[in-house]
């Protein structure tokens, strides 16, 4: 009785989950059918183009919560059951104490079974989309990052293709590749400075304690008859998540839903977005910086591919799919440019960023992917149009920014992001500097 079934209207608050969200907030077609490709986004490539390589970045799928989270969750769950009973004036409290606790901390950020359909499903609807590539006997190159739920993701991709590909049966050979799919541990500038710099999180901090917040806090204490005391802005962001864990991993609303509204959402969904902005986004250039390592990998397997065609030999990777986190994702994108909004986010303009680009639920939920497709095409005016390249961002074209376009000549793309393509070394601009600065100096 506790865990009511998901109803359509019951989940307002879906959209605000951030990179909490499941994956169908963005495709809602999925909802009804699981394989569906969508409605047509047009901009399909011309007829006359042939796909000769898909390198795709995945989000690994829906997961529980990480072992702190559970550790949380705990602590405010204990709170409720040491109040006294007195349910009559307190029903959100009653029912959420007796609320059965089943989250564990050993189950850590473990992929969970609805992540394995997201990876299984997505597999199978990138193969609809793109049939020449995931042919027969195609080779798939597969790599993950060294953490379970990505492995678990790559194996269910994998298993969502069935044994066609040759791959050697169902058998599943996943390359760990660290240094590609968590860049951000390689770069000592990134975590010194940013990951373990409390200061470097001030807009994050100063949010929590804004008055937003505040309103958010009292409304949840008073309706958990506990002093606003013994609340903060962690324990009630975690009441919020355990909304969205409920409804990604058992498609339920859960009791733990009752205590916001959708104006709550949109502030806790700000919540995370600014934690997002400041230490995956564009908050330090060192954020997106760092991910230049898996930007130049992507375009040194698409020149490799050009260079095949060219000798008219046989691509050596027509399918490369990695499978990363949020993280990895994000300072992707980041340094693309992609969903930069003209003010940076800040603690205090909450109301002027309501129609923000940056929404990290849009960009970024569970099983998020950014997939490139590079073409060969003839019959084209010019040599530069025989290679052309999409980009498909959670199975939707995206526009380029130097063109406007959902489809641009290899040529063209290179050239806007040639500065990257060039000068962006990993190593050089993770480096930390040798000089004695204060940390937030050198950001």
């Amino acid at each position: 009785l506790l865990l009511l079934v998901l109803r359509p209207g019951s989940a307002g608050l879906s959209g605000y989950f951030g990179t909490k969200s499941r994956y169908e907030e963005v495709n809602p077609h999925l909802v009804r059918d699981p394989l569906s490709l969508g409605p047509s986004a047009g901009g399909s490539p011309p007829a006359t183009c042939a796909p000769l390589q898909l390198r795709a970045v995945l989000r690994h799928g829906t997961r529980y919560p990480t072992a702190g989270q559970v550790r949380r969750l705990g602590e405010l769950h204990a709170r409720l059951l040491r109040r006294p009973a007195e349910s009559a004036a307190c029903p959100a409290a009653a029912t959420l104490a007796a609320w059965p606790m089943w989250y564990e901390e050993s189950l850590d950020g473990r992929l969970a079974p609805q992540g394995r359909r997201d990876m299984e499903q997505l597999a199978r609807r990138l193969a609809a989309r793109f049939p020449a590539l995931f042919a027969a006997r195609r080779r798939l190159a597969l790599a993950s990052s060294s953490k379970h739920r990505c492995l678990q993701s790559g194996a269910a991709f994998r298993r969502g293709l069935g044994p066609d590909l040759s791959l050697g049966g169902d058998e599943v050979e996943v390359e760990v590749n660290d240094s590609l799919m968590r860049f951000f541990d390689h770069c000592a500038k990134f975590v010194a400075l940013v990951e373990e710099n409390d200061a470097a999180m001030c807009q994050v901090n100063a949010f929590k304690e804004g008055p937003e917040m505040k309103k958010v806090l009292e409304k949840v204490a008073n309706a958990l008859c506990l002093p606003v005391e013994e609340l903060n802005a962690d324990l009630v962001q975690v009441a919020f998540l355990t909304c969205s864990y409920e409804l990604a991993i058992k498609n339920v609303t859960s009791p733990w839903c009752s205590l916001f509204t959708e104006e709550d959402a949109k502030v806790l969904e700000y919540l995370n977005d600014l934690k997002q902005y400041w230490k995956r986004g564009y908050g330090y250039d060192i954020n997106s910086r760092s991910s230049c390592i898996l930007f130049q990998d992507i375009f040194q397997h698409l020149d490799k591919a050009v260079e095949e065609s060219k000798s008219s030999k046989p691509i050596s990777s027509p399918l490369i799919v990695q499978v990363g986190h949020a993280e990895t994702l994000q300072p992707l994108l980041a340094l693309m440019g992609f969903f930069k909004d003209d003010e940076p986010l800040m603690a205090n303009n909450y109301a002027k960023q309501m129609h923000r680009k940056f929404r990290s639920g849009r960009i970024v939920p569970y099983a998020a992917n950014l997939v490139f497709v590079l073409y060969h095409c003839d019959q084209v005016n010019a040599s530069k149009e025989e290679y052309q390249v999409q980009m498909l961002l959670n199975e939707k074209l995206m526009s380029f920014h130097h063109s406007n376009e959902t489809i641009s000549t290899y040529a063209d793309l290179k050239d806007y992001y040639k500065e990257i393509l060039e000068n962006c070394h990993f190593k050089e601009e993770c480096e930390l500097p040798k000089v004695n600065v204060t940390a937030v100096d050198e950001l």
